[in-house]
């Protein structure tokens, strides 16, 4: 039997969030349709990450795959947590981000937006944000991957925790010489910190990544890592 792979998200209070996480999941299962796959949350939505992790029958294996972009305190603690705890052999991987799957879907995203090859238009990686200096190191090497696709440069903001506020990295951005700035929006659904993003400044906003198939190969890839 393979191991269960309980994928881990952050949870939201929004209908159109949570039906994007639902999507992006149900595409795994379809990449996976010899694995049992198990939903978990570490905020707001049930069932909790800890009783999913309990949960698992007796004597299985599971792989625990945040649905998270960066590594955090969601990683490190929560999830890590229920790792520790678990009845039978688990293991929990790294989060989807950086990746360059992910930037290939950024550069999509932004080209269906309108950015061209022009020198003045600025493309701001927008986040979410963390208390952990982890989480900015992540979001670094995505706004490298980011930068490395487009051949040019990018920037990073955070809707929250340490670093460059989005509207400070549009601000900076204008001020640099852009004549349009694009939000590359580096969240995986609608919710709170999506609207954070929308209401940076910026002219131009990219939408949340799930439910794109090449997210839902990131969680297939970090799973299949796993088992070695």
């Amino acid at each position: 039997m393979n191991p269960i792979l309980i994928a881990c998200s952050h949870g939201t209070s929004s209908p159109e969030g949570r039906a994007a996480i639902s999507a992006l999941v149900g595409r795994v299962r379809e990449m996976l349709p010899d694995v049992r796959v198990d939903e978990a949350f570490v905020d707001v939505q049930k069932p909790e990450i800890d009783t999913v992790v309990a949960g698992v029958p007796a004597g299985a294996a599971s792989v625990v795959v945040p649905v998270l972009l960066s590594t955090g305190f969601h990683t490190r603690v929560d999830i890590a947590r229920a790792v520790a705890a678990a009845p039978g052999p688990c293991v929990a991987t790294p989060a989807l981000g950086p990746h360059p799957l992910l930037a290939e879907v950024l550069a999509d995203r932004l080209s269906a937006a309108g950015l061209g090859a022009a020198a003045t238009d600025a493309v701001v990686l927008a986040a979410a944000g963390s208390s952990d200096p982890a989480a900015a190191v992540d979001v670094a090497a995505m706004a490298d991957l980011l930068a490395a696709r487009l051949g040019r440069p990018v920037t990073a903001g955070f809707a929250a925790g340490a670093g460059t506020r989005i509207a400070e990295a549009v601000t900076a951005a204008r001020a640099a010489g852009a004549t349009r700035v694009f939000a590359a929006s580096y969240v995986l659904a609608p919710g709170h910190f999506a609207g954070v993003i929308a209401a940076g400044g910026a002219d131009v906003v990219t939408p949340p990544l799930a439910p794109d198939d090449a997210v839902a190969a990131v969680v297939v890839e970090r799973y299949r890592a796993a088992l070695g």
